[in-house]
């Protein structure tokens, strides 16, 4: 199937909050924030969270058919971290794998606007998230040693992933 890349617009809302809603409930420690905290957020608030806005903050979407939303990752820029940093990545099931490239294809976007800010591009993981740990070490992302407490529980804990742009 085909779909496109594109930057999140706030008229987006809609389908990010869709795809959010589902992402949360497949991939529960793959994000740091619960499905039912999700749900009760207004639009106002998912306007804000879908356009990130401005030279230091990216949200891309991959968008096939009519309109539906098959994947997303975004970009920020933390001040007191080096570099920029990968963050809400997903890509709805039906889409996973190599054969439809949804992950390289937001990976690119992403890694061209972090390109630009630095060499390099960093992401945290649960450590339990073999899956996408996986597919980070598949595209380049090697382990730096370095582990936080998992923020929605603290008695697991992220593990740091970096990978080399330029």
């Amino acid at each position: 199937m085909d779909f496109i890349v594109r930057r999140a617009v706030q008229d987006d809302w809609e389908q990010f909050r869709a795809l959010r809603l589902e992402m949360l409930a497949d991939t529960p420690i793959g994000f740091t924030e619960r499905l039912e905290t999700a749900e009760l957020r207004g639009e106002a608030d998912w306007r804000l969270r879908t356009e990130r806005i401005g030279e230091e903050n990216v949200r891309f979407a991959a968008i096939a058919g009519e309109g539906e939303w098959i994947g997303t990752m975004g970009g920020y820029v933390e001040p007191e971290v080096a570099g920029p940093v990968l963050y809400g990545v997903y890509v709805t099931p039906r889409f996973r794998g190599d054969r439809f490239g949804v992950t390289d294809a937001l990976l690119t976007a992403v890694e061209e606007w972090a390109t630009a800010l630095s060499p390099t591009l960093r992401l945290d993981v649960h450590a339990d998230n073999l899956r996408a740990r996986a597919a980070y070490v598949k595209r380049g992302f090697v382990l730096t040693g370095k582990t936080l407490p998992y923020e929605l529980d603290t008695r697991q804990f992220e593990v740091e992933m970096i990978k080399r742009l330029r």
